[in-house]
């Protein structure tokens, strides 16, 4: 099944396996063989790209699962990322606990506030939820504007970066290997928690809750789960981007981002974790581009610099639109029909 012509399983191990065939194995290896490279031929501005860009993906993979896959609806994600980011620094700050183990503690710690957010809203749906998730935006951000002995408030305050023995991991070349590796990590975990039990509950959450309660699925338990594993996602992904950038602020997780984050698994496509990387990689390639072509153009324009923030937002509202309408399975769709070709080759005709 969903293999190429004349290639079959033998066994169920290999049907259920991820990586199944020798070329998937081979490209796999070379994947990962290109990223450990890529520190060695790419500048400082462009590694720090591809960090935010990976650290992303990790929290956007968490609402993946949480809207993707369980249906449960969510744009106070960047909150839950915000959570995140906060408790590693101040758990290695000033607490001085190691960085290896902050940011597992700080995606706890995002997941038990998801966990608190389910539970004030488990029994609602839709725009419901909606609104319950928004409220849990600015009652986050609230608390961590106006704590400001804690976090510094709109200040912000530093997160040191991670330290190995003797090690420092200072420069953006070595912390790529952290983000690399905890992106490999979370791509597997993610993977295989969608391919389990729980994952075909959350399916059968979203597609019908009410049959999946017939069934004999437990909705509260399970979407108090997918809350839990959704935000712990993102309190990873917000730890790292932020001893990546050395400081945080509130103004890194507004609402906006939120919708952003909606906006990639959109883009995507929903239900996939395929779709979570091509979803974050074309939104940062397109905000990049506009905002070198802007820079190369506030040479003629001077004002044109200015203009990136604005213009982002309007392109970025016209690209969910386009989408919505004309490929509402998101990029992911097209990956699948590319992949159905080459299954059938030399029959895809």
């Amino acid at each position: 099944m969903h293999l190429p012509c004349r290639t079959f399983n033998e066994t169920y191990e290999q049907d259920m396996a991820i990586v199944r065939t020798r070329l998937q194995w081979i490209l796999l290896a070379a994947a990962i063989v290109f990223g450990l490279c890529i520190p060695l031929f790419t500048g400082t501005y462009m590694l720090t790209v591809i960090i935010t860009t990976m650290s992303i993906i990790i929290a956007a993979l968490g609402i993946q699962i949480l809207t993707g896959y369980c249906g449960q609806l969510s744009v106070g994600h960047s909150a839950f990322v915000a959570v995140g980011a906060y408790s590693s620094a101040l758990l290695v700050s000033q607490s001085g606990l190691s960085f290896w183990i902050a940011v597992p503690v700080a995606g706890i710690a995002a997941g038990l506030v998801g966990l608190l957010v389910g539970l004030t809203s488990i029994r609602l749906k839709g725009f419901y939820l909606i609104i319950s998730t928004l409220a849990a935006q600015f009652i986050i951000m609230y608390v961590i504007i106006h704590w400001t002995s804690v976090t510094g408030g709109s200040f912000g305050m530093s997160a040191p970066a991670p330290k190995l023995g003797g090690i420092e991991f200072a420069t953006t070349q070595s912390y790529f290997y952290i983000v690399f590796i905890a992106l490999l990590i979370a791509t597997y975990v993610a993977k295989n928690i969608v391919r389990t039990n729980v994952g075909r509950a959350f399916i059968a959450i979203r597609d019908n809750d009410l049959a999946a309660e017939v069934m004999g699925i437990h909705l509260t338990a399970y979407k108090l789960l997918a809350f839990f594993i959704g935000c712990a996602f993102a309190g990873i992904g917000g730890a790292l981007a932020a001893h990546a950038r050395g400081v945080i602020t509130p103004d890194s997780y507004t609402l906006v981002q939120s919708f952003w984050y909606l906006g990639y698994i959109i883009i995507g496509g929903l239900g996939t974790i395929t779709g979570v990387f091509f979803g974050v990689i074309f939104v940062s390639a397109l905000n990049n581009g506009l905002a070198m072509f802007l820079s190369s153009l506030s040479t003629i324009f001077p004002g044109a610099g200015s203009l990136l923030a604005p213009l982002m937002l309007v392109i970025f509202g016209l690209v969910i639109i386009l989408f919505l309408t004309f490929e509402p399975r998101g990029l992911a769709h097209r990956w699948q029909i590319f992949k159905a070709y080459y299954r059938l080759w030399p029959f895809s005709y």
